[in-house]
């Protein structure tokens, strides 16, 4: 018989890619008791170094993602400038082990639910009492009770195990008067592609494929032609599965996606097209990246008119910014462009409704498998926004924990305190404003104007400030506070961290990614922005005796938010050193209540 384990927390996360990495570390920093259950060796999802997809995100100047994403990828410029998917993998770990809240469980599959149905408020009929999964080093079942469950596993795994409500393919042009051409609706995805990528030495290496490799000629690659010298080339374009089951041929899938990308690699080193010589493979995908399966149905369904339309949602919690980039289920083997390429409004409005299940009563969900169409997913579905989606399910799984009350009670009568807390752990709400306490809007402030003050995170055009919003302060210099005596509720600091990352080297695609691709020898060292203040302290006074709340160095952080640090009469905050080569740094924010 198996080992038996049994573990009871507030929340258990299945699946650890960024949508439920960001959930779990989300509400665990709320002070959540969490669970994050994961079938793989490695967090990260399709972003680990299993599958090695980009992390993307909305496009548009000064619309990167941050709160945790954030804290990431500015973690992973500082300890891997050379994209190391090691040191990647072991950054997206460090991040959830340094986590006391949470309970990490690898190489977990989860395998059983058990429900009880009845009559739940709102309208829901059940509710999940416990999930079970099979650790496979272990050779042990584990049994977790939760509170709440958060189904970040790409393919929804807690729908056929709970009963919750789901939808799988696309829908015709006319169920929510979308921007189609689908006259019928069908069960059609997008496809999932196993990548191949090389590395360039300084010598001649030869390639032998095997016999299974798929042999591919000029025409397979019309519309889809390889540049292993340009820095973008990630072969995305091996996909296969979006006219079969993207689910229950994966398997299948699989075979045919490593002959895919071993011809590939034979057709680049081969066909005399490239100079290639030189070349080497590093990489060579054996687990499918997926990019549709089943979604969630929630209180609200996102819709590509929702998106294209700029709808503002009252609920806002994240926002979006991907062009509506829908692959053809033929895949590689579609004659044509592989993909549609239309422009959102980014960055648009995302709800908290789409976040929850409209059956089940304490089921939450982030990632890819939100509740929206296949149009609306065609541009939602990438990590980056994911990964928001999961910090505002944390977040809002925590709330709910607190006050014992079901996801769909945090929008009837908790929203703005989820608002609250997102925009206080730096993530942007287009249509939100920061609020700023009064006291700080009426303390004398010297060393800075009012801009970093005015509840606004980052220069942006939502704001008529997309060229500036900071203060430019010189290091050893200081921003001060000067107020009557009060207790501090809080203190918010925001740095500027080079959103559209201009300030690193190479083009915009090594710029604005965490990992690459192909390896060349010019391939560039990475480095902190230059923006970013590297070192500083957060001083308090009160009758004149100095306290020093803060003494940052080496900081890798855009944003600091400080709760009940006492009580002070004033406050300053000191730049000494930024990781640029002036003598200036820009503060972004720096304001209290």
């Amino acid at each position: 018989m198996l080992d038996k384990r049994v573990i009871e927390c507030d929340l258990c996360v299945v699946g650890g890619g960024m949508a439920g990495l960001t959930a779990a570390i989300s509400a665990a920093r709320e002070g959540a008791k969490v669970v994050l259950m994961h079938e793989r060796p490695m967090l990260g999802g399709n972003a680990s170094s299993e599958i090695r997809m980009w992390v993307c995100g909305a496009k548009g100047k000064n619309n990167r993602e941050t709160g945790i994403l954030e804290e990431i990828m500015l973690e992973s410029l500082y300890r891997n400038p050379t994209k190391s998917y090691a040191l990647w993998d072991s950054i997206l770990y460090d991040f959830v082990k340094r986590e006391e809240n949470i309970t990490l469980l690898l190489n977990t599959t989860c395998m059983d639910a058990e429900i009880n149905e009845g009559e739940y408020k709102h309208g829901r009929d059940r509710a999940i009492t416990e999930i079970t999964g099979y650790q496979m080093t272990t050779q042990r079942l584990i049994t977790v009770k939760a509170k709440y469950y958060a189904d970040c596993s790409g393919d929804s795994i807690l729908a056929p195990l709970t009963g919750a409500e789901f939808r799988l393919g696309r829908e015709s042009k006319y169920e929510f008067d979308e921007d189609t051409e689908l006259e019928v609706s069908d069960r059609m995805t997008m496809g999932m592609s196993c990548l191949v990528y090389g590395r360039e030495t300084d010598r001649k290496i030869d390639f032998i494929p095997p016999s299974f490799a798929t042999k591919l000629t000029d025409r397979d690659f019309e519309n889809r032609m390889p540049d292993i010298y340009d820095e973008t080339e990630n072969f995305w374009y091996l996909e296969l599965g979006g006219n079969r089951d993207s689910i229950g041929d994966t398997e299948e899938l699989r075979d045919e996606l490593v002959a895919l990308a071993l011809g590939t690699w034979d057709y680049v080193k081969n066909s005399g097209r490239f100079k290639a010589d030189n070349f080497d493979v590093d990489f060579l995908g054996f687990l499918p990246g997926k990019r549709e399966s089943r979604r969630m149905c929630g209180e609200y369904i996102v819709t590509q008119r929702d998106i294209s339309g700029g709808k503002v949602f009252d609920d806002e919690i994240a926002y979006g910014g991907w062009p509506l980039d829908d692959h053809f289920p033929g895949g590689f083997y579609h004659r044509g462009v592989p993909n549609t390429d239309f422009q959102t409004p980014a960055p648009y409005s995302l709800p908290y409704r789409a976040l929850y299940s409209k059956n089940v009563d304490n089921l939450f969900f982030a990632g890819r498998n939100i509740s929206m169409t296949h149009t609306a997913m065609s541009s939602i579905r990438v990590m980056a926004t994911c990964a928001l989606l999961g910090e505002a399910v944390g977040k809002a799984a925590a709330i709910a924990a607190e006050f014992g009350i079901t996801p769909h009670d945090v929008y009837l009568e908790k929203l703005s305190l989820l608002q609250k807390k997102l925009l206080s752990e730096d993530c942007f709400l287009p249509n939100i404003k920061r609020e700023v306490g009064n006291t700080c809007l009426d303390a004398t402030i010297t060393g800075s104007d009012d801009s970093i003050r005015n509840g606004e995170d980052r220069p942006h055009y939502k704001y008529g400030t997309e060229d500036a919003s900071a203060a430019t302060v010189t290091l050893g210099g200081e921003v001060k506070y000067s107020f009557e005596a009060k207790d501090i509720e809080s203190v918010h600091i925001v740095f500027d961290s080079d959103l559209n990352r201009v300030t690193l080297p190479g083009g915009w695609c090594e710029q604005g990614h965490s990992t690459r691709a192909n390896i060349l020898l010019s391939s560039p060292i990475m480095c902190m922005p230059k923006t970013l203040c590297r070192s500083f302290r957060l001083v308090g006074s009160l009758d004149g005796h100095e306290t020093v709340i803060l003494d940052v160095t080496d900081n890798r952080k855009r944003s600091y938010h400080l709760e009940n640090i006492g009580k002070f009469d004033s406050l300053r905050l000191v730049p000494t050193e930024s990781w640029g080569e002036g003598d200036t740094v820009a503060v972004v924010s720096f304001d209290f209540v």
